[in-house]
């Protein structure tokens, strides 16, 4: 009988050991990451020393998405179970392009916007599953600190290494340049609204526009670029400081700029972890848009027409060929390719992975499609055309809509938190691979820091349209990292295996054409 207890003892051990193995395996692979994200001196996304028996503190970036902590809910081993992975993907996709959505479905065509976004959705996920194989493919004995940057330069070299750099820097100067233009614009709303109910004025855009308490408006058809200040004061108010007021606070001559003040200083520190605090935000804005776009809809209703190839004056045709602008939106839209093996390597159950990878993408699709198909069927045409719907849907809505003066406020106040994390994963990417460090004085930071900030507000002051912008930068960084890296490794990697088969080629040489036309056509429509 001893010797029946005793081996149990032994065992009971030898598991505590082994779990305490690889509780400091996974710490180690940790700091490891984190090391090469910054420099010894710079330790913005280096875990304290405080807290560094918690391997799973991970900051993950998703261009036009937010600044998400893989830190909770993991089983005390440094492992995520299945379900806080798949929101961590879903809430690190959900981004800025949501807000496009409704647009590019308007460019697309209803009918075929709907087919287009779950036709996105299965290529850039398969795309995503070929990245997270990829660097499983590689013959050597230890590649689990390795991201996807790495692989690319492992197989490609020098050349993979710099233009993996080259289109990260694109996704991420992009996501900053519809940041800019976007908290331009939310700043410019919130501000006219307070300053209204503040003096007790009662203004009205001179735009068209519903008539009655749940209002949406057509921007578009009042000029050829977005509406700037034009109203028109009905009630009590001093008209010279109310002029004095739209004179100061114009959406593209003088709110851009305002931002300069509070945003650039804020891109110079060394440490901007304190803003990783307010992640959270990403989630409460997304599901409060969904909240929103439920309640207009209901006060709206549901405006309809299928007109499968024709156009008439209230409502597009099923099918348009400006499709490829949706096209684009979606490229960036799932786009999460350069992060998602991190996401990945802390699930608990790797055999899962593809799973919980492809519910994650499913409820990311769901979202857009909730998103995109309500505020198109609920826009009210007639008495408005359908293409009134703006790249921004939130500016359907006027400045004194309470719902949206919600909305933008939680918007505006996310997007400047996770601002100055985008500069500074752009400081480390670009400084360090021509300094070797990521803070080599102030002067470097600043003039880069200067140079993205002038972009934002060149774009906000000149091309304030974020559908235009997002579907250029997301069909740019998507050829190499959704459509062409994937899919050359995959096949680079069974040739080399005497696996490669010509299905297998046909089918991946077609997706990085599909990739190539995407990039083409957003500049051809």
């Amino acid at each position: 009988r001893p010797f029946h207890v005793e081996p149990t003892n032994i065992v009971s051990e030898n598991d505590d050991m082994q779990r305490v193995t690889d509780e400091a395996s996974a710490m180690n692979k940790r700091i490891h990451y984190y090391s090469r994200l910054t420099s010894p001196a710079d330790r913005a996304l280096i875990a304290p020393d405080h807290v560094l028996p918690a391997p799973d503190e991970i900051y993950v970036y998703s261009p036009l998405g937010t600044a998400f902590k893989v830190d909770s809910c993991t089983d005390g081993y440094g492992k995520n179970s299945s379900l806080v992975t798949i929101f961590m993907i879903w809430n690190t996709m959900m981004g800025t392009s949501i807000l496009s959505i409704p647009w590019g479905i308007k460019q697309a065509g209803f009918t075929s916007g709907i087919i287009l976004i779950l036709l996105m959705g299965i290529l850039t996920l398969y795309c995503c599953y070929r990245v997270v194989k990829s660097r499983q493919m590689i013959p050597l004995t230890d590649t689990s600190n390795w991201e996807f940057p790495d692989v690319c330069k492992y197989y490609f070299g020098s050349f993979g290494q710099w233009s993996s750099l080259l289109f990260s820097m694109v996704s991420l100067v992009g996501a900053m340049v519809v940041y800019w233009v976007l908290m331009s614009n939310f700043l410019f709303n919130t501000g006219k609204f307070i300053y209204n109910f503040v003096h007790d004025i009662n203004v009205t855009d001179i735009v068209p526009g519903t008539n009655g308490s749940n209002k949406v408006i057509c921007p578009s058809a009042a000029s050829g670029h977005p509406p700037q200040n034009r109203s028109v004061m009905f009630s009590s108010g001093n008209r010279t400081g109310f002029e004095l007021f739209e004179e100061w606070w114009d959406k593209s001559q003088t709110v851009p700029f305002y931002l300069i003040a509070v945003l650039l200083p804020l891109l110079n520190l060394k440490s901007p972890s304190f803003f990783a605090k307010f992640n959270v935000l990403g989630s409460v804005s997304v599901v409060y848009l969904v909240f929103m776009v439920t309640v207009k809809a209901a006060q709206l209703g549901i405006h309809v027409e299928f007109n499968w190839f024709t156009e008439n004056e209230f409502f597009v045709p099923e099918f348009r060929i400006l499709f490829p602008q949706l096209t684009g939106v979606l490229t960036l839209a799932f786009f999460i390719h350069n992060c998602v093996i991190t996401l990945l390597q802390n699930n608990r159950n790797q055999e899962n992975n593809v799973r919980d990878l492809s519910i994650a993408y499913f409820l990311v699709g769901l979202t857009y499609l909730y998103v995109g198909v309500i505020i198109f069927a609920s826009f009210p045409s007639p008495p408005l055309s359908k293409e009134c719907i703006e790249q921004n849907f939130l500016d359907n809505f006027p400045s004194d809509d309470i719902m949206s003066f919600v909305a933008r406020i939680f918007l505006l106040f996310q997007m400047m938190t996770v601002y100055p994390l985008l500069g500074y994963l752009a400081r480390v990417q670009l400084l360090r691979q021509f300094f070797g460090n990521a803070y080599p004085s102030l002067f470097h930071v600043l003039i880069l820091n200067i140079a993205i900030v002038g972009a934002g507000v060149a774009m906000a002051r000149f091309y304030p349209n974020i559908g235009g912008i997002i579907r250029y930068s997301g069909a740019t960084c998507g050829l190499a990292f959704v459509f062409v890296y994937p899919s050359l490794i995959y096949m680079i990697s069974l040739h080399r295996a005497g696996q490669l088969t010509w299905p297998a080629l046909i089918i991946h040489i077609f997706i990085i054409l599909l990739g190539l036309a995407n990039l083409i056509a957003q500049f051809l429509l």
